[in-house]
């Protein structure tokens, strides 16, 4: 067991990893300034967990052992990040780095903020690590910084061509990952790059819960079946696609969360290294396939209007998964169908999400 650092562990990705890591036995420091979360996410965590303590922790098993933490705060703050590593009598022996800010559109709507967060907030993490005699790190990167594959399905070695700030801003903290590795012997890095990331727990009691009006389609997909939204705007039927609708690549949460357990163990098993693979499925799925899945998995029809297309949006992307596969003895493991059932199980449960 290792005592670990999750920013940004209460978000959607970080939830369902905080969830993974527990049943892997580790103890959990969750730093997050609930920028675009909720608090309500980690106590659910903790049920999860069959951890008790009060709403904001600290919780514990039924040992009395401090399982998971929270440490309210900001990833670019030194004094923050200096909380969260001495939060643990034990210290902080590995970090997974989940904090940052993820919808393309608002990226190049507010550039400075993204690279602010996603960049900067990494400079002050990797900062906090080497003043605390730590150097392991899980890094969540994102497909996004492919931007116009070349080939389909997409390699690790495809090249790193960002079409925004936000791949752009991924690209950059890989590329500081790199460095550092390249300067400083003894660093473990695994930089994980996600595919579309979709669904829930299965328990349906901690999903994905976006401010406003969601930029991505299994969001907005599951607001239009709870009754949030009235219909699902689909950007392009004339992609050169079996049905005309932009083809991708997704992965259940719990998959990915899966992955992130997978590569921790792999780096505090192995040499150090710095290590970087995708986490997809393999096989793509297109718009109308997951809007007709989900429509088998709340057992009604969902409205939606087909448009132009969006600016910057590919046609297929697809993940190579072999590396992550022979590395990481990884492989997503839950269907499509799976997928709509669990992300439909936390909306119709939870219609306005962590909120009243």
């Amino acid at each position: 067991m290792a005592h670990l650092l999750i920013t940004g562990g209460a978000g959607f990705i970080g939830s369902h990893c905080c969830v993974a890591l527990l049943e892997a036995g580790h103890g959990l420091v969750v730093l997050d300034n609930f920028d675009n979360s909720s608090p309500e996410a980690l106590r659910r965590v903790a049920e999860l967990g069959g951890l008790q303590g009060e709403a904001r922790g600290p919780w514990r098993d039924g040992h009395g052992a401090v399982r998971l933490q929270l440490v309210e705060g900001d990833v670019r703050c030194a004094d923050d990040l200096d909380a969260a590593f001495t939060t643990s009598p034990e210290g902080i022996g590995a970090v997974v780095h989940c904090a940052g800010l993820k919808a393309v559109g608002e990226s190049v709507a507010e550039p400075l903020r993204y690279w602010d967060t996603n960049l900067g907030g990494s400079l002050r993490l990797l900062e906090a690590m080497r003043r605390h005699g730590c150097r392991t790190i899980v890094f969540s990167s994102s497909a996004t910084l492919y931007g116009y594959p070349d080939t389909v399905p997409i390699p690790e070695t495809a090249p790193i061509q960002p079409i925004n700030p936000y791949g752009h801003s991924k690209a950059a903290v890989e590329q500081v990952l790199a460095d550092v590795a390249a300067s400083e012997a003894g660093w473990r890095i695994a930089r994980l790059r996600y595919f579309n990331p979709v669904g829930s727990h299965p328990s349906g009691r901690i999903g994905e819960d976006p401010e406003g009006i969601p930029n991505n389609l299994f969001p907005y997909l599951s607001q239009v079946a709870v009754g949030r939204r009235q219909a699902l705007h689909i950007f392009g039927s004339d992609w050169p696609t079996p049905d005309g609708t932009g083809v991708r690549d997704y992965i259940h949460v719990m998959d990915l969360a899966d992955g992130h357990r997978a590569a921790l163990d792999t780096l505090l098993r192995e040499e150090p290294q710095l290590l970087t693979v995708n986490l997809g499925s393999g096989q793509g799925h297109s718009v109308l396939d997951v809007v007709h899945a989900f429509e088998a998995a709340c057992g009604h029809r969902l409205p939606y209007e087909l448009v132009d297309r969006r600016p910057g949006d590919a046609a297929t992307t697809v993940a190579d998964p072999g590396l992550a596969s022979a590395r990481l003895d990884w492989r997503t493991r839950r269907s499509l169908a799976d997928i709509c059932r669990d992300g439909w199980a936390w909306q119709s449960a939870n219609p306005r999400g962590y909120g009243p």
